[in-house]
């Protein structure tokens, strides 16, 4: 748990991720949070799992560079990325992002910048699983 950046087929405690960035420093004055669920409907069609798939190596290596990307860009103190890989249900938790900083403005943006760099460039791909059976989702970075 102590590993800021992780892939892991278990979920994750949002709350001992914030008590790791708490615990980084006293001059923390916001903490930012994303998860990314698993929806139970896209693109029209009834979802009941979604299977995650990476290329670990690569997929560890980006995460840890847009970790570093962010604290640089947005000033952070700290920021957390956590990824599930294998099945997960409609409804479970996939993906946690959250970023530390002395003011809330940039611990927002930061989240956000984090997430949609994540699903642009860091090499993880998904399949639905649906009562019709299954597809990729597409586009794959």
């Amino acid at each position: 748990m102590n590993d800021p950046v992780r892939l892991q087929q278990e979920t994750f405690s949002q709350d001992e991720e914030i008590r790791a960035l708490r615990a980084a420093s006293g001059r923390i004055g916001a903490i930012a949070t994303f998860i990314g669920r698993a929806r139970d409907f896209s693109e029209g069609r009834e979802v009941r799992e979604i299977d995650f798939d990476a290329y670990r190596p690569m997929a560890l290596a980006e995460l840890r560079k847009l970790r570093a990307e962010a604290i640089e860009r947005f000033g952070l103190i700290d920021a957390r990325v956590v990824h599930r890989l294998g099945t997960v249900r409609a409804g479970d938790d996939i993906v946690l992002i959250a970023a530390s900083a002395e003011h809330r403005a940039p611990a927002l943006e930061a989240c956000r910048w984090l997430i949609d760099e994540l699903k642009e460039r860091a090499p993880i791909w998904k399949k639905e699983i649906t009562p019709d059976g299954e597809s990729w989702v597409t586009p794959h970075p």
